[in-house]
């Protein structure tokens, strides 16, 4: 007997990754069920490569019976949404800021600290890290196991994908547009994003820092060890879809970039791409599309004590979004509900 799976947010961008993802590999669901708000009732979305799923409204659907959800609709819609699922016995697993920080909601990167899973129980509630933050961790993990990380300096360079279907839309709009000479005023982001790199993404905090930055400090030490000191600059770049990140790591004891190499090869969802040679690197491109997180440009930091420098690049609604969200509910399923399943039925 397999699992009901709902997916909210379902005619969105992530919405629409994470019922590729469930398709794709196969999980364990004998009905998915697609839920988004009420305007889009009816529509028809893709499941897989044949069927289609009737959308369904979000705010009347009953979750009893429904043993898991997978919830991007927006920070607001979550708040109200996702507690209600939850205390009609569904386990959500939410993509969006809202539920991240909660004390009662485990933060979870499966590569990177999948026993956090075990507090799912407390709400029925499990958090998808930010998509930044999701890649550099899944990076930093096997290093920090070797070595123990002091300190991260990060710069992203992240895709208008990760502001939705409207900064999709609003490059390709603006970019048309000057390569006729004509000028299209921005909505979705504070500046032109054609040809342009914006270094604001969400809000700002009263210290300066804009909020995503803030996400990537206080995720980093909820996923990966409070200790670590984070620091991060957060950029808007035109690529549609996929986030980079420079990142310069400081440890407490030696490491060598043999070391780190060696370490991140064998890690799960790591691919090390890095020859000393043109194009010997990941790119965006590249990473559209593909599941892992790829590490190039490693090499030592001379500045400090003990420090490497890397390039990690990811696609920002499969890994730092929906891939995440699936396997986060592949973890549940194997350490958690597969014996409730197999004892229902």
């Amino acid at each position: 007997m397999g699992y009901k799976v709902a997916v909210a947010g379902a005619t969105g961008a992530v919405g629409r990754e994470m019922l590729k993802t469930l398709a794709e590999r196969r999980f364990p669901a004998d009905k998915v069920v697609a839920l988004a708000s009420s305007r889009s009732v009816g529509r028809e979305v893709s499941f897989g490569e044949d069927a289609t799923l009737v959308v369904e409204d979000l705010a009347t659907y009953d979750f009893t019976g429904t043993d898991i959800a997978l919830f991007s609709p927006g920070a607001k819609v979550s708040a109200e949404h996702a507690p209600r699922a939850g205390a009609q016995g569904c386990v959500v697993i939410d993509n969006t800021s809202y539920f991240r920080m909660d004390k009662d909601v485990p933060l979870v990167v499966p590569e990177v600290n999948p026993d956090a899973i075990a507090g799912y129980g407390a709400r029925n509630i499990i958090a998808n890290p930010n998509c930044s933050t999701i890649q550099m961790v899944v990076a930093l993990k096997p290093l920090h196991d070797i070595a123990r990380i002091k300190r991260v300096v990060v710069a992203t360079y992240q895709s208008v994908g990760g502001a939705g279907q409207a900064g999709m839309d609003e490059l390709f709009g603006q970019t048309r547009k000057l390569f006729v000479n004509e000028h299209q005023e921005p909505r979705k982001f504070t500046k032109q994003i054609a040809f342009n790199a914006i270094p604001h993404i969400d809000v700002f905090m009263p210290d300066g820092a804009t909020k995503e930055e803030w996400k990537m400090v206080v995720e980093t030490k909820k996923i990966l060890d409070p200790d670590i000191d984070v620091v991060a600059t957060c950029v808007r770049v035109p690529v549609f879809v996929g986030h980079s990140e420079a990142v310069n790591v400081e440890f407490k004891r030696a490491i060598t970039s043999r070391e780190a190499r060696e370490a991140l090869a064998a890690a799960p969802g790591v691919v090390v791409l890095d020859r000393r040679e043109d194009g010997g690197y990941a790119t965006p491109v590249e990473a559209a599309g593909e599941d892992a997180v790829f590490v190039s440009r490693l090499r030592t930091d001379k500045t400090v004590a003990h420090g490497l420098l890397m390039w990690v690049v990811s696609d920002n609604l499969r890994k730092g979004a929906a891939l995440n969200a699936v396997q986060i509910a592949e973890e549940l399923d194997r350490r958690y509900l597969k014996g409730a399943r197999k004892l229902a039925s």
